[in-house]
């Protein structure tokens, strides 16, 4: 994702004590055999035996895929409440349904962000589920199987009163943006655009962080917010029920502006590993069943039609 580096810092802090305890529930050695039979999304998810009988003789054995993750970064990764270690988002309702797919269990362990590719490549975690972007550079340690395609999206007051469509209507606007993110870039870039047309520049407010942008949009100092649209869409869905702010969905860019592609990272010593999760990811697409967990999280938009591996060609 675009701006994970920029709110990971800030969300360490305030998981500490969360991360701990689901820390301790993930080194537990006894793990529950998969279910026949699991709901995700209100989808019930049956085991494809075929795609079981390829997973790797070690994971049918342990009847567990180890899974890294950096919680929390919603709506990828969450808490269900605060102090609990007990994980939902939309990360992890992939990982049991493609469980459930495969007749193993996703088991989810929290890990730093910038320690999860290292800790697959050391053998700690058979994958990793934490919004990552497939990039070149990351292909060479880990595979990836590509669940989504996300980037910047536009969010603005309830009932969008002023109109906005795509981003080249936030030209001659105020618009909130936190600081030092792929987005305050997005939209200096967007700046010569305008003038090219023949609009006046967007009016940017930089904040320290995305509440304050929201606060700003609340009070209706500016016309939108453009933050990574996962974020933008869950934040539509979930601030006063709903009924605070709305999504901007410009069909020119389903996933956000200048979108890349996410995936799960998988430890290349186990190919057959990818290979099975690709396939179930596929079912599950096929099925409507990513789409529907993405829905959930009101991020519909950025399930990809292919499950794709290695995506990423920068």
């Amino acid at each position: 994702m675009n701006a994970r580096p920029t709110r990971r810092t800030a969300a360490a802090a305030a998981a500490a004590t969360a991360l701990a305890l689901l820390s301790a529930c993930g080194n537990d050695n006894t793990t529950p055999a998969a279910a026949a039979k699991v709901s995700v999304a209100g989808v019930q998810i049956k085991k494809d035996d075929a795609l079981h009988d390829a997973l790797p003789d070690v994971i049918k054995k342990a009847g567990t895929v180890k899974v890294a993750t950096d919680v929390p970064y919603p709506p990828f990764e969450m808490f269900v409440k605060e102090g609990s270690g007990e994980l939902t988002g939309l990360d992890y309702d992939l990982g049991q349904a493609l469980g459930a797919k495969l007749g193993v269990r996703f088991v989810f362990t929290p890990q730093k962000f910038d320690g999860i590719v290292p800790a697959i490549q050391a053998g700690k975690f058979d994958a990793a589920m934490s919004a990552i972007t497939d990039k070149k550079e990351r292909q060479r340690v880990v595979d990836f199987v590509d669940y989504s395609q996300s980037g910047s999206g536009i969010l603005v007051a309830d009932g969008n009163p002023e109109k906005i469509g795509t981003l080249d209507d936030l030209c001659g606007r105020k618009v909130a943006v936190q600081s030092a993110t792929n987005q305050l870039d997005l939209l200096k870039s967007h700046q010569s655009v305008c003038e090219k047309a023949g609009r006046e520049q967007i009016a940017i407010q930089a904040f320290p962080k995305d509440s304050d942008a929201q606060l700003a949009l609340r009070a209706g100092k500016v016309a939108a917010q453009v933050l990574t649209k996962p974020a933008a869409g869950w934040t539509a869905k979930k601030a006063d029920d709903g009924a605070a702010f709305d999504l901007v969905d410009d069909p020119t860019a389903p996933g956000g502006y200048n979108a890349s592609p996410n995936g799960i990272a998988v430890t290349k010593k186990l190919p057959e590993l990818t290979t099975a999760i690709q396939k179930a990811l596929q079912s599950l697409i096929d099925d409507g069943t990513l789409t529907k967990i993405c829905t959930k999280y009101g991020v519909a938009s950025i399930a990809v039609k292919e499950a794709t591996k290695n995506a990423a060609v920068d």
